[in-house]
């Protein structure tokens, strides 16, 4: 019994911890340098959008109709 209460009771304070507000940088504290050959700083928002490698997008065509499918001289059986 004691253990549900310390389950439930850390379920309800990781749920407290979200903020929604804006991110800033703490009081006192700068955003992080200007990259060497970047035109500008970064802002916050540059700094939190994922980088294109993060989500790849597919390059492959799924078949769209029953095709025959080439030889293909790896497909071996296991030895």
């Amino acid at each position: 019994m004691k253990t549900y209460l310390a389950a439930a009771a850390a379920i309800l304070l990781l749920t407290a911890c979200g903020d929604r507000g804006e991110l800033r940088p703490a009081a006192g504290r700068p955003l992080p340098p200007q990259p060497a050959h970047a035109a500008k700083a970064q802002t916050t928002a540059d700094l939190l959008a994922l980088p294109p490698i993060a989500r790849p997008e597919r390059v492959d065509e799924p078949l769209k109709r029953s095709e025959e499918r080439e030889d293909d001289r790896f497909d071996l059986p296991p030895s």
